[in-house]
């Protein structure tokens, strides 16, 4: 199974997306599509056994529209030339529309005999000439789609706006040219003009906004840079395609920059920054040994970094393959716009039709021209896009602060949940541990027995070593030890001769590890601990506590003070997890769960009526994580765990879960008013536009107003303040339920 993201051109609806994802199944071998209205792309799932990339291709081009690679280098361009071609048809639109209106003015405000017939004429054929440019060129893109539609049997939203246009052209042009026929009466180029203009207007704000919200993952895409400079044996360098660099290459970033792949600092140092990965919104610092991701930008200096992972492998192709998911999703509410869009349509067409029946006896031009206001007024354009414009947004806010959202239909669970699950290493404390009490035999300083210790613990990758290091980096000890014949004993700890550097001392042989390997007894048996030891015996033991995140506290309270239960599950003991729930203040926990114990938690918790989130870290939390309502992963777990999670957290805070919270809760408060915004425009602008009582000029300024006003709606998600402080988050929560 493959699964291909490609970028749709020439759609503009509902109906549009569901004409694709029909053309697409049609094909053999297609197993699954998805085409998004909101974003214009497509996630299609194939078999290579059975089908080839071509075929499926084909049959979008057959629909009448083009399929391109989601990450075409060319595509930027394309949404520019597009951007200006609307832009023009604007200016052509609008030019005219003033000029015409110029020439009509005078028959609305003209006494009984002030206008000669011949005069009337003259100002007719003068209208009738300058809206040829917009029914030739403005209109190009209603009239070509509705042909498209009409060639292949099917309906879509530019086709009752084209038979308008069509409609009341015709009907001024016979009126024009036959002044005395039943269409004589009256001309209609000011209304045709003035509509075209105003349907061309909210087409050209609803792309420029759309380009706002769902372009950030094209320009997400295209981040990476062309070419790099990569070192030579000689030591220079050369300017090479990214595509030809290999694991273990060594290339030379300028300030400026951005990294193509995920390395290590080999020289210099610098700042970079990851906002747009980690979520981290201000620059972080770099040196030798340093880890550098893939699109990130440096930022200060000049870098040598040595190329670790490349393409696929990277951490910026695992966020844009979320992206991706995401933008292409369809949550159940934006299915339901989608499946109401053809059969709406249909009624659209059938209301135009009764109504010109009814009105024909007053006048077949007036008749016509009210079929031509129904057939605008209705147009279900902000139907199709209440909700896609508000999720997009939402996601596009949560990208910016380093929270990837997976589905978009997550963002309806999440808006209802009522539980929160926590698990505890890597979720409410860090992977890392910190150095607690540090306790020494007689006559042996704390900071020389951990100077000590960090020099054995250098040669050890175990994470109390880290720790020790850390601490003693931190500490900066005036006499530096140094190691030698260090051996590890895998589970028990490591052993060798440490010395004062630059002193002619004799070395001491010295164990570094648990109670048993270095012969000593635990002060506190409850307490993570690691002993020091050298040939006397014991030498020091040093407690280490688990790290909470800075935010842990203020998270669980400010979710708690918005009357959502929290629990905390932990395959750790029953005494670390009770540890760590007194601290950040959960009262409902319990240890030493394995998958299947959190499992069953969960499930007994939704048989009950709870709406659960997990929030989790690490492969044994994949199974609760995928039976969740809704999920959340931290961005160093594993890709199992990504994989189940609705939401990835990029960065290090634990504030991010209550931020998506609240931004849930009020999309789908604007989804809600966007969809009851769109059903009341219906429900009072088509009876008016039935009897009469809107004109046509007046009915498409109500449909292109309507879908900017969904679109802006939504956009009001982009502003959202960021809560960073706990009595912030806690006024967000209130504000929002």
């Amino acid at each position: 199974m493959w699964e291909s993201n490609i970028l749709i051109e020439g759609m503009h609806c509902a109906a549009c997306a569901l004409t694709l994802e029909d053309a697409l199944l049609s094909v053999p071998g297609v197993l699954k599509a998805e085409v998004s209205a909101g974003s214009h792309r497509a996630r299609v799932l194939w078999s290579a056994e059975a089908v080839l990339p071509s075929a499926w291709m084909h049959a979008v081009q057959t629909a009448g529209y083009r399929a391109v690679p989601a990450n075409d280098a060319f595509a930027r361009e394309r949404r520019k030339n597009e951007a200006r071609k609307a832009l023009w048809r604007l200016l052509v639109a609008g030019l005219c529309m003033m000029q015409v209106m110029m020439y009509a003015y005078p028959a609305y405000v003209a006494e009984p005999g002030d206008l000669t017939a011949e005069m009337e004429q003259l100002l007719r054929w003068a209208s009738w000439v300058l809206t040829l440019p917009v029914v030739l060129f403005s209109c190009g893109p209603f009239f070509s789609s509705a042909l498209r539609d009409v060639v292949h049997r099917r309906i879509s939203m530019d086709f009752p706006v084209a038979l308008g246009m069509l409609i009341t052209f015709a009907v001024s042009t016979a009126g024009t040219f036959d002044p005395l026929g039943i269409f004589g009466r009256e001309v209609y180029f000011d209304s045709l003009t003035m509509f075209v203009f105003f349907l061309l207007t909210g087409r050209w704000l609803e792309l420029r906004l759309r380009d706002r919200t769902a372009g950030a993952l094209e320009v997400l895409m295209n981040r990476l840079p062309d070419s790099v400079d990569r070192r030579l044996g000689d030591g220079s360098f050369e300017r090479v395609a990214v595509r030809r660099l290999v694991g273990g290459d060594v290339m030379r970033i300028l300030p400026g920059e951005t990294f193509p792949a995920d390395g290590v600092v080999l020289q210099g140092e610098t700042t970079v920054d990851e906002a747009l990965l980690t979520g981290e919104s201000r620059p972080v610092a770099r040196g030798v040994g340093a880890a550098v991701i893939a699109g990130s930008h440096n930022l200060s200096s000049v870098v040598q970094v040595r190329v670790e992972r490349l393409g696929d492998q990277t951490r910026f192709a695992q966020i844009v393959a979320l992206m991706e998911s995401a933008s292409t999703t369809k949550p159940p509410i934006a299915r339901l716009a989608d499946r109401i869009a053809k059969p709406f349509l249909l009624a659209v067409l059938l209301a135009a039709g009764l109504a010109c029946a009814f009105w024909w006896g007053r006048g077949p031009g007036h008749a016509l021209m009210v079929a031509v206001a129904v057939l605008v007024v209705t147009c279900p354009c902000a139907l199709s896009l209440a909700t896609p414009a508000a999720m997009l947004a939402a996601a596009g806010t949560l990208a910016r602060r380093g929270v990837l959202v997976r589905r978009l239909e997550a963002f309806e669970a999440l808006a209802a949940i009522d539980t929160v699950v926590f698990d505890k290493t890597g979720t409410l404390t860090r992977d890392a541990m910190a150095l607690g009490d540090v306790h020494t035999r007689p006559g042996v300083e704390p900071g020389q027995a951990l100077a000590m210790a960090a020099a054995l613990a250098r040669h050890s990758l175990h994470p109390v070593s880290r720790a020790l290091v850390l601490a003693a980096g931190e500490a900066a000890t005036s006499v530096q030890w140094q190691a030698d014949s260090v051996r590890e004993l895998a589970g028990a700890g490591v052993s060798g001769r440490v010395c004062a550097d630059g002193t002619d001392a004799v070395p001491i042989d010295l164990r570094l590890g648990s109670a048993d390997f270095c012969g000593a007894e635990m002060a506190r048996p409850e307490s993570l601990q690691t002993c020091l030891s050298d040939a006397q015996g014991w030498l020091a033991t040093f407690e280490f506590h688990e790290d909470l995140r800075s935010d842990a506290m203020a998270t669980v309270s400010a979710l708690q003070g918005a009357g959502i239960e929290v629990h905390l599950l932990s395959g750790d003991s029953q005494a670390a997890a009770a540890r760590v729930a007194g601290q950040v203040g959960i009262a409902a926990f319990k240890g030493a769960c394995s998958p299947q114990d959190k499992l069953d938690f969960l499930r007994q918790a939704q048989q009950t009526g709870r709406k659960v989130a997990v929030v989790g870290d690490g492969l044994n939390d994949g199974p609760v994580l995928a039976g969740a309502h809704v999920s959340f992963a931290f961005g160093q777990a594993v890709p199992l765990a990504q994989a189940q999670a609705d939401f990835v957290v990029l960065g290090e805070q634990l504030g991010a879960v209550a931020q998506a919270l609240r931004l849930a809760r009020r999309t789908l408060r604007i989804v809600r008013q966007n969809l009851w915004w769109a059903a009341g425009y219906n429900a009072v602008c088509v009876p008016l536009a039935m009897v009469g009582w809107m004109p046509a000029w007046l009915a498409g300024l109500g449909m292109g107003m309507s879908s900017l006003l969904v679109v802006l709606n939504a956009l009001r998600l982009s502003d959202t303040a960021k809560p960073g402080q706990p009595a912030q988050l806690l006024h967000g929560f209130k504000g929002n339920i």
